[in-house]
């Protein structure tokens, strides 16, 4: 089967299913919300909104990634205005975000361009080179109790207000960005009080964490994929470097089907709306092999590329 060919299938774009996705996941993510804090007082009203609320956060984002990719609405014009309307709630200003994740599909699994990636990793050789100072660093930096939540603080607080390439793809929209959240922020405050802006900023923060542990495992598993140009096949690297999660239905549905990167990675044309029946359809003979949740969990002891083994491996003994 020509793999190209069968997922050029499945890039069709729907506004119908585009604009349920959209503004679906937007009412639940104020619905969500507004009960968590109306509810405050009673936490067992509170935390399972909260919770929704953090999942409506992350699948925002992930719809603000196909805006990017103009892979959600069918014209490039609404995708790029459906991406700006998501930024104040997804902390990400869009345009820098959409370049930047644009050179991180350009050379993922490139062992010579790491730094476009989410996650850095380093290589086995690397490690053993490195220094204490460097490798005490890398150490923290790649703790799950490290990484998880404070790369989700930093990433969607802090580096998203500032991202890299700031200066060369729009200083205006990421300060524009800027003061759109203070006045979101600031009329949530006025709605809602304190509690209000305490509740937001609570399960935002579980909504990054989530993210963070998803982009994790996007990338690093024991037979990903690196390697080094000329032996670099796109290709492979997209299907092999990407990970299928198969956490059940309802999780990928809840995150917009980013679950399936590897498809995603092979054709970013793809809709989220559509990956999943893409991936689900593919024969036995091509359907490729899928992460359970235990298997997840274990990947976060995962911390260096092998280039001799091509493995990603833990730190040695």
């Amino acid at each position: 089967m020509d793999l190209r060919a069968y997922t050029r299938q499945y890039t069709e774009k729907d506004n119908r299913l585009a604009a349920l996705s959209y503004f679906g996941t937007f009412a639940v993510y104020f619905t969500a919300l507004t009960l968590a804090i109306a509810y405050a007082h009673l936490w067992y009203v509170m935390l399972p909104a909260g919770v929704v609320f953090a999942f409506a956060a992350v699948r925002l984002y992930v719809l603000q990634h196909d805006t990017g990719h103009h892979s959600l609405f069918e014209t490039r014009q609404q995708n790029e205005w459906a991406g700006h309307g998501l930024s104040p709630f997804t902390f990400a200003p869009f345009e820098v975000m959409k370049q930047n994740h644009n050179l991180h599909h350009a050379n993922i699994g490139n062992l010579e361009h790491r730094e476009t990636g989410e996650i850095h990793t380093m290589t086995l050789r690397e490690w053993r080179q490195a220094g204490f100072w460097q490798r005490l660093q890398y150490r923290l930096y790649r703790n799950p109790f490290v990484l998880v939540p404070l790369g989700a603080l930093f990433t969607y607080f802090i580096r998203y207000r500032w991202p890299k390439n700031t200066m060369e793809f729009g200083v205006g929209q990421v300060l524009a960005h800027n003061v759109v959240i203070v006045a979101w922020l600031t009329f949530l405050y006025l709605v809602a009080g304190q509690t209000g802006l305490l509740i937001w900023l609570g399960f935002s923060f579980l909504g990054g964490m989530i993210g963070v542990f998803l982009v994790y495992l996007q990338h690093n598993f024991e037979d990903t994929y690196w390697d080094r140009r000329p032996d670099l096949n796109p290709q492979v690297a997209a299907l092999e470097g990407s990970s299928c999660l198969d956490f059940g239905w309802f999780f990928d549905f809840a995150v917009a089907n980013i679950t399936l990167h590897d498809i995603h990675h092979f054709n970013a044309r793809i809709p989220s709306y559509r990956l999943r029946q893409c991936h689900y359809n593919l024969p036995p003979e091509m359907a490729p092999r899928r992460i359970k949740f235990t298997e997840a969990l274990r990947a976060l002891g995962l911390k260096l590329w092998d280039e001799e083994t091509k493995r990603l491996v833990p730190f040695p003994r």
